[in-house]
């Protein structure tokens, strides 16, 4: 090999690997990998109903009986879901591609860092609002790519709606950041 094929090959794995991306190639990986998704699972990409699950398997493990609960005692498929374990249920499986991939990213950016707790203020406030978020997103339809990303995909009302309060929420949020945690 040239070592200006070698130069070459170097500066794409540099652009792919280590930089950032801009954002209009995010926008259209994500909707092709949206139109995938609806194609090979026959129904829009979603998140949280797959944590659902993950929540409930690792309360079998510990000897709970999750099948008695509302949502799986009252829709026959998330019963059979539950069954049928975590290979078996295809979101699941791309949740933890999702998680695998984010975290190959910045290891392969160099920017996987573990940080030192500042305040235990700032660990509670990530909890509380995780804890929102997560029972939010369920009430909603899904979280951002469930209730927007896929709704607006699929021309539904419910999409634009979260769409205009996800970012009055954001905004409020970011403030109250500022103002109390930084």
């Amino acid at each position: 090999m040239t070592t200006r094929a070698a130069q070459e090959i170097e500066k794409l794995k540099k652009a792919v690997l280590k930089d950032a991306w801009p954002y209009w190639l995010g926008g259209i990986l994500l909707g092709i990998g949206n139109i995938v998704v609806f194609i090979y699972m026959a129904s829009p990409w979603g998140v949280t109903t797959a944590f659902v699950f993950w929540g409930a398997w690792i309360y079998q493990l510990f000897g709970g009986h999750p099948e008695t609960w509302s949502f799986f005692a009252m829709q026959p498929w998330a019963l059979q879901a539950l069954h049928a374990g975590f290979l078996k249920n295809g979101m699941s499986i791309l949740n933890a591609g999702v998680v695998a991939g984010a975290f190959l990213s910045v290891v392969s950016a160099s920017q996987f860092r573990i940080k030192k707790i500042k305040s235990w203020r700032q660990v509670a406030a990530a909890l509380v609002g995780g804890l929102l978020m997560g029972y939010g997103a369920r009430l909603a339809f899904g979280c951002n790519i469930g209730s927007y990303f896929s709704g607006i995909a699929s021309m539904s009302l419910h999409g634009w709606v979260y769409g205009v309060f996800i970012f009055v929420g954001a905004y409020i949020g970011s403030k109250l950041l500022v103002k109390y945690l930084m």
